[in-house]
């Protein structure tokens, strides 16, 4: 019988932790707009799908400190975002890194 109830209970706690976990990563709603000077700072998207415990699809951009805005798939400011995240992306990994420029002294 105690060890039932211990089963139970653990059985429990299991299925609540597993069921906060699956929402924390969703979106529950949309910014209506990113301003042009935040949406220089997003540096990645991702989408999400309606699976699981997410409601909504969304884009879900990631700025260069690390703070998250989701944004509706269907809006075009969100489209032209991830089209220039992409082509930064593109830019980026086919294109040296580049020098720093370095102090000339004179030769007296």
């Amino acid at each position: 019988m105690r060890v039932s109830v211990i089963f139970f209970l653990l059985s429990l706690m299991l299925c609540l932790a597993l069921a906060q976990v699956s929402y924390d990563d969703c979106c529950l709603k949309y910014v209506k707009k990113l301003s042009h000077g935040t949406q220089k700072h997003a540096v990645k998207y991702r989408h999400q799908e309606t699976d699981g415990g997410c409601n909504i699809p969304a884009i879900i951009f990631t700025m260069r400190k690390g703070r998250v805005f989701c944004a509706n798939p269907g809006e075009d400011w969100v489209l032209e975002l991830m089209h220039k995240i992409d082509k930064k992306g593109s830019n980026n990994s086919n294109n040296p890194p580049r020098r720093q420029h370095q102090k000339w002294s004179r030769r007296g």
